[in-house]
């Protein structure tokens, strides 16, 4: 009786430091805000490259434009609420995403991209290559960003 060999498998890729990191610009001037943090996170991340390894930050830096011009559909600029808490009794805050958006213009993309992160050590270290600015100007122009297709 003739046994077959198993064949042998291939060794899974582990990406290796030092990753070469990417500048993007992502311009969300009119884009839903959901669809663009879940493109701006996976960017981010390193998903977007054939090297992808999940415990390792192999992500590009992603420099967010027009925050203040981002869209939310149906009703949730009245409805959804963001809360935040002081750490005293009672000290809990709740703000709708109007309010949030008058009082801090890029809260509402820095936190919908936060959501999407891994918690942790590795996701604040993630989280530190996003820059988002509220107007059209940004001070990254000499690490020259090409444009991130949302």
């Amino acid at each position: 009786m003739a046994t077959s060999a198993a064949p042998t498998p291939r060794p899974t890729f582990q990406a290796k430091e030092p990753f070469a990191r990417s500048w993007y610009v992502a311009d969300v001037s009119g884009k839903t805000l959901g669809r663009a943090a879940t493109r701006i996170a996976d960017v981010l991340r390193g998903k977007h490259r054939p090297t992808f390894t999940t415990h390792m930050d192999a992500g590009d830096f992603v420099v967010v434009i027009n925050a203040a011009k981002v869209r939310l559909t149906g009703k949730k600029w009245d409805d959804k609420k963001y809360y935040d808490h002081s750490l005293f009794p009672g000290g809990v805050r709740e703000q709708s995403a109007k309010q949030l958006m008058q009082r801090h213009p890029t809260d509402l993309v820095e936190r919908a991209v936060w959501g999407m992160l891994p918690k942790g050590p590795l996701g604040r270290r993630i989280y530190k290559k996003l820059k988002v600015y509220a107007g059209a100007e940004h001070p990254h122009i000499a690490q020259q960003p090409k444009p991130l297709a949302l």
